[in-house]
């Protein structure tokens, strides 16, 4: 008698981003997601600072940003501040492109 395990995965598959640079949109709160494929294929799972270098069409910026996490998932956000939206005129829904993501 055979018995079949079958793993299921949670949610839905996820983006399929595992280098950089890549575009996103930045949420209504400000924030930014990196994909779960990504944070693996970078190993920051761990780092709780980043250095971040974001692009958009009017401009480019680096800054130290602290990582979020969820629960049951690689993914990670980070929050660009507002002064810096405020100087590249981004807001929710614009695409910005991740330039570079150096743990700290």
């Amino acid at each position: 008698m055979k018995i079949h395990l079958c793993v299921k995965r949670r949610g839905v598959e996820g983006l399929n981003i595992v280098e950089l640079p890549y575009e996103v949109k930045l949420y209504g709160n400000g924030q930014l997601l990196i994909p779960a494929k990504l944070v693996k294929a970078l190993n920051i799972a761990e780092s709780r600072y980043i250095l971040v270098t974001i692009r958009s069409s009017r401009g480019e910026a680096t800054f130290k940003a602290k990582l979020l996490k969820t629960r049951k998932t690689h993914s990670r956000q980070f929050t660009v501040p507002k002064q810096l939206r405020d100087e590249l005129n981004i807001k929710g829904g614009d695409v910005v492109s991740v330039i570079r993501l150096v743990p700290l």
